[in-house]
């Protein structure tokens, strides 16, 4: 028999996962907290719907972050939905996730970017349409080669068993999805994607986002560990910066989240939370040869099996 559809089950697990990743990350930085800004929509917006915003600011280990609950409703799916899913057009949604982004001050320690959710798209007199999305990546400035075969490792580990192809295709999928075509450049060294998952029955579709979203933790906390005291100075800053561009041309330009959240008349706030507090641009930069920023090009910035 086919397992029903929860979604007041979703909402508490997203709620309790949003609670447990930013107790687990105020612990790793040691000295900031996360500020919540709790919203609701008034009536007659163009979404209905509410959220919890909590971002940490100017920490030990981390220079800003956001960790976000979001739980809306709307009376059409926008443009970014239906122009590869065309028969969501005429359906209402409701759309709630857990999405955070992760900025830390010492550029030996990566950028990471996690995100489960939950759409049900619905018509009176038709069957409900319901899928899962999310994943988790990383965005390393120097990166090194044991953080990220441990960041995949872990991926692999949360993908076992759910079976033997998801991590290859989900992996895959990632590095497809965060690349930046302009620069011919992936965002970092990947992690997990995947959207409208519903190839499963509903409970093990749910399973497999519950580990994914616990898994995130598992997979950076003790990267953030293992590099937090490395001495850098302001030469790894200013290359820090000058990639974190990278991360703004992404979100701005290609991310479907960001897009979804706009077109839909989302809450700018929590949308761009997402950014980080300082980057910067410079003009036809290039990477000195045979310097560890060079390393980054060279070996990391392209997809490849770990």
């Amino acid at each position: 028999m086919p397992s029903t559809i929860d979604k007041q089950a979703v909402k508490q697990f997203l709620l309790t996962l949003q609670d447990s990743i930013c107790q687990q990350l105020e612990q790793a930085d040691g000295q900031a907290e996360f500020e919540q800004d709790a919203w609701q929509r008034e009536p007659g917006e163009k979404l209905a719907g509410g959220g919890r915003t909590r971002v940490m600011t100017d920490g030990a280990v981390f220079e800003q972050g956001g960790v976000n609950f979001s739980h809306v409703q709307g009376n059409q799916m926008p443009g970014s939905a239906t122009a590869h899913r065309p028969e969501l057009a005429g359906r209402r949604f409701e759309a709630m996730g857990v999405s955070l982004v992760m900025h830390p001050k010492n550029p030996y320690i990566p950028t990471s970017h996690a995100n489960v959710r939950f759409f049900i798209a619905e018509k009176e007199g038709e069957e409900p349409i319901w899928w899962f999305g999310g994943g988790f990546d990383l965005t390393p400035f120097y990166p090194f080669e044991e953080d990220c075969q441990y960041w995949h490792n872990t991926a692999k580990e949360i993908c076992a068993p759910f079976g033997d192809d998801i991590y290859t295709e989900h992996k895959a999928w990632c590095d497809k999805y965060f690349y930046l075509p302009h620069r011919d450049e992936t965002r970092g060294v990947g992690g997990l994607f995947f959207d409208d998952l519903n190839q499963w029955e509903f409970d093990k579709c749910f399973d497999y986002i519950k580990a994914v979203g616990e898994g995130y933790t598992q997979a950076y906390l003790p990267i953030v560990e293992r590099r937090k005291q490395t001495e850098f100075g302001e030469r790894e800053r200013q290359f820090q910066l000058y990639r974190r561009g990278r991360y703004v041309e992404f979100n701005l330009v290609f991310d479907r989240g960001t897009l979804f959240g706009l077109q839909t008349g989302g809450r700018t706030e929590s949308i761009l939370m997402s950014m980080p507090p300082l980057a910067r641009w410079e003009y036809n930069y290039q990477v000195e040869p045979n310097s560890p920023e060079a390393e980054l090009y060279n070996h990391y910035l392209k997809p490849r099996e770990w």
